[in-house]
C-alpha cells in the first residue's frame, strides 16, 4: 500500500494504538530550553520519577537570555532564575546542556540542525511551537506543552492522535529577490492563519527542491502559523550534503547504513493526502504582513485589503488589527516608515541569512532614524560571521550584531520594541505585543528587512538589486 513520508515515519514509531483513541508514539529526540522545562522537571521530582533516557535530551538556553554581555550575570530576575534552574536541572538529571558560554549554545531550532542532531526519519519534540523547523530534514517534529514535556522525560513516549495530511506543491521559478520566507508568507496569506488546522503538511514541488536547507527550515518553521501540527520536506541530496560531517551526524559505516534508510523517506507515487494545494512560484513577490496574525500578508507592492474584501465574520478582528497597527484599509504599505529592523529568530538567523543581508548592505548605510538588530541563531553562526568578516560589514552599515538568543522575536528579555514603533522583523509572529507592549510588527524576509533598514521605509527589494 502506498504511503506518505509522514506515514512511513509514524508507523515506524508507534509503540501501540489505543482502540478509538490516540497512539503511543516513541520519541527519538527531545529538545528542551529554560522556559518550558522547569515545571516538567518539578513534576517528575514530585512523583519520584527519574528522567527515563537523559541521553536522548538536548538542552540549551535561548528564549530569555540577554543578547549583549552574555559573560555577565543576567540582569532581569526571572530570566536569571530560569536559566540557572535549567543549569541545575540538567546537572541533577544528567542532561546535556549547551548553556551560556558554551560554543554550541543558541536557539534550540538552529543548533539541532547545525550540530547534526536533527536527522531524517526521526520523531522530535520540544516545548516550543516552532519545533516544526526540524521537519525540513524529513522528520516528524512538533511542539508540545509542559505536561507533555514531563511525559516524554518520564517515558520517552507521547500520546498522539494521527493528524490529517496535506501536501502543498510549489512549482516553477522564483523571481529575483523572492526568498523562502516569501513563499511561506504567501502560502499563509492564501489559506489563512487557520487554513491547515488539524493537518501535518508536506511541502513539495520544484521550487521547494531548489531551496537550500536553510530555506527549507524557514518554510517548515512557519507551518504552525497556518494552524498545522507541523511541516516536513522529504530528504534528498541537499539534505544529505548538509548533514555529512556535522558533529553528531553518523560517520563511517553508520553513515552508509543511515543513508540507505533516509533514501526511502519520500511519499510514494500513489500516496493519499487528505488535501492537496498547488502554487505557482511565479505568482509570489516579496511579502510583508500588515496585521496581527501571519495570515494578514500582501505582496510588497499590494494594498491592504478594503473592509468589503474581508469575510463579514472576520471584519471586527480585521478592523481591530488595523487600529492596533495604525494602518488604513485600502492603503499601500510600500513607503511606510519603519523605526526598527530585527533580523533573527529561529526562522531567519542562520549563516545563510546573515550572508545574504551582508551581501546586500555592503557599501551601504542604514537610515539615520532606524535601529537595526542582527541576532545570530547560535554561537557557531556568530563565530562564522566574525570569521567571514560579516560583522565588519554590519558595523560599517550601522547595524548592531548582537549575541545568540531568541531576542526580539518574543521579547522575553531586554530586547523589546518600544510602544507604537514599527519593526520589520524576520521572525514568525506579529501578534499584538509579541515584540513588546504595543509594538507594531511587520513580518518579512531578510532581504526585505535589510532594504527597509537602508531606506528607512517598506521597500520593494527588487528595485535595489
Amino acid at each position: 500500500m502506498p504511503k506518505t513520508i509522514f506515514e512511513k515515519i509514524w508507523d515506524r514509531h508507534v509503540v501501540r494504538t489505543i482502540e478509538g483513541g490516540p497512539s503511543v508514539l516513541y520519541i527519538d529526540k527531545h529538545l528542551i530550553h529554560e522556559v518550558t522545562s522547569p515545571q516538567a522537571f518539578k513534576g517528575l521530582e514530585n512523583r519520584g520519577v527519574e528522567v527515563f533516557r537523559p541521553k536522548q535530551i538536548v538542552a540549551t538556553a535561548d528564549h530569555n537570555v540577554p543578547t549583549i554581555n552574555q559573560h555577565l550575570p543576567i540582569k532581569e530576575e526571572l530570566s536569571r532564575i530560569q536559566v540557572q534552574q535549567l543549569v541545575d536541572n540538567c546537572k541533577k538529571h544528567h542532561v546535556e546542556l549547551y548553556g551560556l558560554g558554551h560554543p554550541y549554545q543558541g536557539i534550540v531550532h538552529v543548533i539541532g540542525p547545525e550540530l547534526g542532531i536533527t536527522q531524517p526519519g526521526m520523531t522530535i519534540v520540544c516545548g516550543d511551537s516552532h519545533t516544526s523547523t526540524h521537519g525540513a530534514f524529513g522528520a516528524i517534529a512538533f511542539g508540545i506543552g509542559t505536561s507533555e514535556v514531563e511525559m516524554v522525560m518520564a517515558t520517552q513516549c507521547l500520546l498522539q492522535s494521527k493528524p490529517k495530511l496535506m501536501r502543498i506543491n510549489v512549482d516553477g521559478d522564483l523571481h529575483n529577490g523572492v526568498l523562502s520566507k516569501d513563499i511561506i508568507l504567501y502560502i499563509i496569506a492564501q489559506i489563512s492563519a487557520s487554513g491547515a488546522t488539524g493537518y501535518f503538511v508536506e511541502y513539495a514541488g520544484s521550487a521547494i527542491r531548489n531551496l537550500s536547507m536553510e530555506g527549507r527550515m524557514t518554510i517548515c518553521n512557519m507551518s504552525i502559523e497556518m494552524g498545522a501540527r507541523g511541516g516536513m520536506i522529504a530528504p534528498d541530496e541537499t539534505t544529505f550534503a548538509y548533514l555529512k560531517g556535522r558533529p553528531f551526524a553518523p560517520q563511517g559505516a553508520e553513515w552508509d547504513k543511515k543513508l540507505d534508510y533516509w533514501k526511502t523517506l519520500y511519499s510514494d507515487k500513489d500516496a493519499r493526502f487528505d488535501k492537496e494545494i498547488n502554487i505557482d512560484a511565479a505568482n509570489i513577490e516579496p511579502m510583508i504582513t500588515y496585521g496581527t496574525n501571519p495570515g494578514m500578508g500582501i505582496g510588497v507592492t499590494g494594498h491592504i485589503p478594503a473592509q468589503n474584501e474581508i469575510d463579514e465574520k472576520e471584519q471586527p478582528a480585521y478592523m481591530k488589527s488595523l487600529t492596533y497597527m495604525g494602518l488604513q484599509a485600502g492603503a499601500s504599505i510600500k513607503g511606510k516608515k519603519v523605526d526598527y529592523v530585527f533580523i533573527g529568530s529561529c526562522t531567519n538567523s542562520r549563516i545563510e541569512d546573515l550572508r545574504l543581508v551582508a551581501s546586500f548592505v555592503k557599501g551601504r548605510k542604514k537610515a539615520d532614524h532606524v535601529e537595526v538588530w542582527i541576532v545570530p541563531g547560535s554561537k557557531q553562526v556568530e563565530q562564522q560571521a566574525i570569521e567571514e568578516g560579516i560583522d565588519k560589514v554590519f558595523e560599517a552599515a550601522g547595524f548592531n550584531l548582537r549575541q545568540p538568543g531568541c531576542s526580539a522575536c518574543l521579547a522575553m528579555n531586554e530586547d523589546k520594541i518600544p510602544a507604537g514603533k514599527y519593526c520589520i522583523s524576520t521572525s514568525n509572529r506579529n501578534f499584538e505585543g509579541r515584540q513588546g507592549p504595543n509594538a507594531r510588527t511587520l513580518l518579512a524576509s531578510p532581504l526585505t528587512a535589510a532594504a527597509a533598514a537602508i531606506t528607512g521605509e517598506v521597500t520593494d527589494i527588487r528595485e535595489l538589486i
